[in-house]
């Protein structure tokens, strides 16, 4: 192939390592008034009175909005297709506020300084109200979290806001019970996942305008522009055809920016004012009040036999969606159906979780979507019970894994289509010197090496549900444009998008400009999320680019006067193959603008009904010190089959990226809270996220299969990379101490601790 698979350089590289502006806060108009919210101090509150005349009357301040100056119809911020499964729990401000940062008052001026001095002087009375900040004690808790009236649910989720559930769900497969009492050896242990943050680099932010024809112009750092449109259209009221939303570049969104966090605050301001305004969330901001990781609670209960079968499986997710709903109906299902159908020998499974709402922080969509928490247990699971098998855990898994070919009943009954996994494990194994090096050797000193293994599997898109969208057109000069609606986040996927196009087209990379995403030009996208780019929005793009060449040579044989079957077109020329006349591209081009009813655009959506997971095998090498209790990664492989490769360059960063995620909410990142739910991590010298000194040696391969089902037989690869570090990691700090550890993060504290008491 001449694009697909080769590694080429980002085609937005040259603008971002020369500090063009190409992001949000560098685009926004010197004019736009200064957005700033007041937030509220109390976990759980009922707000008595909010004097705001003080704050109006600093100079420069435009406008001052509180509770009572916002529709009253609730909505939610989740970027997800309609209708939502996500609860619309939320207003705009609200007069109950449900965390600590819960927004109190909107301020708009004409700079910071003028802004900052209202915030000051705004007096706010609330009425503190007990909290619910353990997820433990939430359901059923006397302390409702949401008891207003009109709180509304779109889908059936199991959702009972009276008990504080946001949505509760069990399947299952086979006899459970059946297969645990023929089982000779079990595994029952409970693994828990604190709410980990994204912490991108480019923070939270938004610039609204109102256009000529008195539109609401959205420009915002979002992976959803048409989800944003659907949002906004519900908070503010107003019709989706009086607002357009775009994005320029994005500096990281990591599933941060599925949610709406920022958007809503300066459109109202716009919409009430006409004047333009920004809002740009300073980090503690992006800390305190945004859209972390679900914090989790996973138990798994395993049964195997003498021979080391896996037999039966049953998880039970408790997971906590904070102060309201957005994705905690839908991250909750992955942390089952995407670990469980790893073991392709179980003869019965079951799924069971409750989605409860506390007064902590709402949690959203985060890189891996609940896949992350439910793997991290269920792979350290399977890493116990072939200890207490005394077997290799390579070879357990070898013995069990899912195999090309099986169905899945806990991940919607498909059918494995492409799966490498046995080839992914047996080259991570070897690549690590598993052989040599399991499961561990003394150094001497207090010193310890060890290595730890797991797998992983994810989706390529919300099957039936996610859909893709692409424009090709054809220029005069025999150029082309592609449009689409699919976000890059600096994942690359407009470089693949167009690579792919390129390919479909038989051109040069260079010939095709991309542009989008843009609610106005843009055809409907779903967004990019749930690793559904490469998959859903790819095959949209190779279908309107075959399309389109068939439109081409049709207007080529037109000019040629001959018919389509003895036509030759190599994507520059086309040739009559009897009197080997010819016409380039650019003629091609030119005829479909005069007297042309041929018209040489095509758009092209796409949405599937399988969802093809990509998996992974991941092995970790560390040295720790018993004494400090200091772990080293010296060396993370990566294995990873993700269908085709399309650009192996971008697809190994993506990997890197993940795996530095991973081992930083598996040593690092600890969440904290204080007894009054106050988010203690509120910067990153409180919150530490792995620099590339505390990564190791990060080595990636990728063991291709071909999906049948993706373009060029692709599969996705932006979330699997961040599932195997925490349960590998955790395998060799058990290997190397004898204590398996259970929560993350594994601080260097809490080893040696453990140690001290055994």
């Amino acid at each position: 192939m001449r694009s697909v698979g080769k590694p080429i350089r980002k085609i937005d590289s040259g603008a971002l390592v020369t500090g063009q502006p190409v992001f949000t806060e560098d685009l926004a108009g010197k004019d736009c008034l200064i957005v700033k919210l007041l937030r509220s101090p109390c976990a759980n509150a009922f707000i008595r009175t909010v004097k705001t005349s003080a704050a109006k009357q600093v100079s420069g301040i435009e406008a001052v909005y509180t509770w009572e100056d916002v529709p009253q119809h609730r909505f939610t911020l989740a970027g997800q297709t309609y209708p939502e499964p996500s609860p619309y729990d939320r207003l705009i401000l609200d007069r109950h506020v449900r965390f600590v940062g819960d927004p109190v008052a909107i301020v708009a001026g004409e700079n910071e300084d003028c802004v900052d001095r209202a915030l000051k002087l705004i007096k706010t009375e609330y009425e503190v109200l007990p909290a619910v900040l353990d997820f433990h004690e939430a359901k059923d808790n006397p302390v409702i979290v949401h008891p207003e009236d009109n709180w509304k649910a779109l889908c059936q989720v199991g959702a009972d806001v009276k008990r504080n559930l946001c949505a509760t769900g069990e399947s299952m497969d086979g006899d459970v019970e059946a297969q645990l009492a023929a089982s000779t050896v079990i595994v029952e242990e409970t693994y828990h996942v604190k709410a980990v943050q994204q912490a991108m680099m480019e923070t939270f932010r938004t610039v609204c305008y109102m256009d000529a024809y008195g539109r609401l112009n959205v420009m915002s750092s979002t992976q959803i522009v048409y989800h944003v449109r659907r949002i906004l259209s519900n908070a503010l009221g107003i019709p989706k055809s009086r607002i357009r939303v775009f994005k320029p570049r994005i500096g990281g969104g990591f599933g941060a920016k599925q949610t709406a966090v920022s958007e809503i605050y300066p459109a109202f301001v716009t919409w009430k004012t006409g004047k333009p305004s920004k809002i740009v969330f300073t980090r503690r901001e992006s800390q305190t009040a945004s859209s972390p990781r679900h914090e989790m609670e996973v138990t798994v209960k395993l049964g195997a036999d003498d021979e080391g079968n896996i037999l039966a499986m049953d998880v039970h997710t408790l997971s906590n969606t904070g102060a309201y709903g957005e994705h905690g109906p839908t991250t909750v299902g992955l942390s089952g159906h995407k670990s469980i159908p790893l073991y392709g020998s179980l003869q019965a499974h079951r799924f069971s979780y409750d989605v409860v709402y506390t007064n902590k922080m709402s949690s959203g969509a985060y890189r891996g979507y609940g896949a992350t928490q439910g793997i991290f247990a269920v792979e350290t699971a399977v890493n116990e019970l072939a200890h207490k098998l005394r077997t290799d855990p390579v070879q357990l898994r070898l013995q069990n894994m899912l195999r090309e070919g099986q169905n899945m009943p806990a991940y919607f009954g498909e059918t494995v289509t492409s799966c490498a996994l046995d080839r992914c494990l047996i080259r991570a194994a070897d690549m690590i010197g598993w052989k040599d090096k399991y499961p561990c050797r003394d150094l001497g000193n207090g010193r310890v090496r060890s290595v730890g293994i797991a797998l992983g599997m994810q989706g390529s898109c919300i099957s039936n549900v996610d859909v893709g969208s692409a424009t090709i057109k054809l220029n005069e000069d025999g150029t082309y444009v592609l449009s689409i609606a699919a976000a890059d986040m600096g994942t690359g996927c407009d470089t693949i998008l167009t690579q792919m196009a390129a390919e479909s087209l038989d051109c040069p990379l260079e010939d095709i400009a991309v542009s989008g995403a843009d609610t106005d030009t843009s055809p409907y996208d779903s967004g990019s999320y749930a690793s559904s780019t490469t998959f859903i929005t790819g095959t949209a793009v190779r279908n309107a680019a075959e399309r389109l060449r068939h439109r081409i040579k049709k207007q080529a044989a037109k000019l040629l006067d001959c018919r389509l079957e003895e036509l030759e077109f190599d994507g520059q020329m086309a040739r009559n193959t009897k009197t080997q006349q010819t016409v380039t591209l650019e003629q091609i081009g030119i005829s479909s603008m005069s007297g042309s009813d041929n018209a040489l655009q095509v758009t092209e959506s796409y949405s599937s009904p399988v969802s093809p997971p990509p998996y992974m095998a991941g092995a970790v090498e560390i040295e720790l010190d018993k004494e400090t209790g200091h772990v080293e990664i010296l060396d993370f492989v990566a294995v990873v089959d993700c269908g085709t490769v399309i650009n192996p360059n971008l697809a190994r960063v993506q990997t890197e990226g993940g795996l530095a995620q991973g081992i930083g909410m598996t040593l690092y990142e600890n969440v904290q809270y204080s007894d009054k739910g106050e988010f203690l991590n509120n910067s990153f010298m409180q919150y530490r996220i792995p620099t590339r000194l505390d990564t190791g040696r990060l080595r990636v391969e990728f063991e291709s299969s071909y999906e049948p089902g993706g373009p060029f037989g692709a599969k996705s690869i932006g979330e699997i990379v961040i599932n195997t570090p925490a349960p590998a990691i955790v395998h060799a700090i058990a290997n190397a101490t004898g204590i398996w550890f259970r929560e993350l993060p594994v601080t260097s504290e809490a080893i040696a601790l453990g140690l001290l008491e055994t």
